[in-house]
């Protein structure tokens, strides 16, 4: 038996269109990590550009559940000592609100070269529901939504 190492013809490249409206931020972003990774497909290999390229829109309506607008802070250094710099997601998401789903989509890829290069060339993210990617033919990815908790009687 010998391992099953796909060639760059036999990989196949297809677009996807996500719509983030009232979806749970790192749901979103895990399923689209796996889709742009290419981890859905048989042939993945880890050192390989497998995934499809996938389309956010609606990124300003993104869910955030709990109290995470409030809470929840980026953090980046300045190089300087005691330079810390604290920037409150919801900063982020009234100025940018398509960084904060390519940064929880970063956060959920390996650190590598190939996943950088991935990020950047397969990740388009618009705040709003129009896309100028429509000659692509995109088609839709659906998110699971999360599970009802609650108590049985």
């Amino acid at each position: 038996m010998k391992t099953f190492t796909p060639t760059p013809d036999e990989i196949t490249h297809r677009w996807f269109l996500v719509d983030a409206a009232d979806i749970p931020l790192g749901r979103l972003a895990s399923t689209v990590a796996q889709v742009i990774r290419g981890k859905h497909k048989p042939i993945f290999t880890p050192f390989l550009d497998t995934g499809d390229s996938v389309i956010v829109v609606n990124a300003a309506k993104v869910r955030l559940t709990g109290r995470k607008m409030e809470q929840k802070r980026y953090f980046r250094h300045t190089g300087y000592m005691g330079h810390e710099k604290f920037t409150a997601v919801r900063s982020v998401m009234a100025k940018t609100p398509e960084r904060v789903i390519e940064r929880a989509v970063f956060g959920m890829l390996p650190k590598s070269s190939l996943s950088k290069q991935v990020l950047r060339l397969k990740l388009r993210v618009y705040a709003g529901a129009e896309h100028p990617h429509e000659a692509q033919q995109p088609t839709p990815l659906v998110v699971k939504a999360p599970k009802k908790v609650g108590r049985s009687a």
